[in-house]
């Protein structure tokens, strides 16, 4: 764990040994201690979703009446939608606990908004009102070659706005072998992660002082930009460089909207994409520009502020637990990967310049378990590799993994574990070394984040 620029957690190599000598004696022995439970979305505010502060009063205002506006938006046909999409809204899908975060723990607005932006369309019976928003990928295209990129799950066909004689199909989603799914990762804090360098996240994954990552198995590396080489850090496998190529990939994307990042039509068919593209695009008026879309996501996100944790309030976990539970996780290794927090550099918005961005997260790539392997390489991510997930706001998350298959944070600690995974003698310390009320202070810790 590091705490104000120093490591801590562990005395030294001497107690790292006697630790490893306990584990190994525990896992001859298969002795489990006990048991535990998530305790769930922790109760109290949401504690995300304002602007950070120290923010100029332009920048303030660009938050509150360029970014929240459009960040919210319902977008129609005219305003570029389709002709494939996954929602309308950028709002729609990150919303929990509050606008800019990630899937509602009810109501999936995949489902319930269903019949009014796709009516020609079925709801795939992996879209569940109380399961994750999804996005769906194709490990390999019809031929066997690698696919690996989005196929929107709805059409703009049936809807009152579509062109006429518009009427593609949805995909065919029966291969269920071929899909893999992504749910929304949060947006808070993404301006602090944007300003770490990159000198300063791979300065942190090489750092080993008492050896812990080469006695661990740990070892992940950054990915990266392929033109200049900079390290990339947005996204499952940390594919994107900057919050304005994410915004205007996921524009594109996700809702089918072409803009100045990504300016063609992922569907081509004459009938549908009749729009001049860029479909958004900057106003350019004597005396005056008005900022295309992308630029006003892109300031939300970036002027958002990183969560804020909390205990001890009604419905949160209690503080003597929490901070027990921060002694554990650090104990135990997982700080090696999830590092508490990460400085930025120098910044030309004053509020990111030289801030500690208390993320839980190094922004590298890891081997996970086969079990979490999605068969997707992303930049130089490999099939089996995902961004340590930053744990910041994880208190109010309702669904874990890329794919959204749990609800429930012991069940996401435990899938770290498996075939070639950088995790596994992590996961086995937490399971073999810690008692049951350790363990408990640990999920109680991630649900005070």
């Amino acid at each position: 764990m590091r705490k104000n620029g120093q490591v801590c957690g562990f005395a030294g190599s001497s107690q790292v040994a006697a630790g490893l000598s306990l584990l190994s004696l525990m896992l001859v022995s298969g002795m489990r201690l006990g048991a535990q439970t998530d305790p769930g979305i922790r109760g109290g505010p949401a504690g995300a979703g304002q602007a950070i502060a120290g923010l100029t009063a332009g920048e303030l205002d660009f938050f509150n009446n360029h970014g929240v506006p459009q960040f919210g938006q319902v977008e129609a046909v005219a305003d570029g939608l389709g002709p494939r999409f996954n929602l309308d809204s950028c709002g729609g899908c990150h919303i929990h606990p509050a606008m800019g975060g990630s899937s509602p723990p009810h109501n999936n607005p995949q489902v319930t908004r269903a019949s009014t932006m796709a009516p020609g369309n079925t709801v795939p019976s992996y879209l569940t009102l109380d399961g994750p928003v999804r996005e769906v990928r194709f490990v390999k295209n019809p031929d066997g070659s690698p696919d690996g990129g989005v196929h929107d799950i709805f059409t703009i066909a049936g809807r009152s706005d579509t062109p006429v004689g518009c009427a593609i199909s949805q995909p065919d989603f029966s291969n269920t072998a071929n899909i893999i799914f992504r749910i929304p990762t949060p947006t808070f804090g993404a301006g602090l992660i944007e300003a770490i360098t990159g000198t300063t996240i791979r300065t942190n994954l090489a750092s080993d002082p008492f050896g812990l990552k080469a006695l661990l198995g740990i070892r992940g590396h950054v990915n990266t930009n392929g033109n200049d080489g900079t390290v990339t850090r947005f996204g499952w496998k940390a594919q994107n460089k900057s919050l304005l190529i994410f915004a205007g990939e996921a524009y594109n994307v996700e809702m089918g909207v072409t803009n100045e990042n990504f300016p063609n039509e992922r569907e081509e068919n004459p009938n549908c994409a009749k729009s001049g593209t860029p479909e958004n695009h900057s106003g350019f008026n004597v005396g005056s520009t008005d900022p295309a879309d992308i630029v006003s996501f892109m300031g939300f996100m970036k002027f958002l502020d990183q969560p804020q944790p909390a205990c001890g309030g009604t419905g949160e976990p209690t503080c003597d637990s929490v901070n027990e539970g921060r002694t554990a996780f650090s104990l135990i290794g997982c700080a090696l990967c999830h590092t508490p927090s990460l400085q930025t550099g120098s910044s030309a918005t004053s509020a990111l310049d030289h801030k500690a961005a208390n993320l839980f997260s190094d922004l590298a790539v890891h081997r996970m378990s086969s079990g979490l392997a999605d068969g997707v390489m992303q930049g130089s991510a490999g099939p089996d590799e995902f961004r340590t997930a930053p744990l910041w706001g994880v208190g109010k998350r309702a669904f874990f993994l890329h794919d959204g298959r749990t609800q429930d944070l012991l069940q996401a600690i435990h899938a770290h574990r498996g075939s070639g995974s950088e995790a596994n003698l992590v996961i086995d310390g937490f399971d073999f070394l810690l008692t049951t009320q350790q363990k408990q202070d640990i999920l109680n810790f991630l649900r005070s984040l």
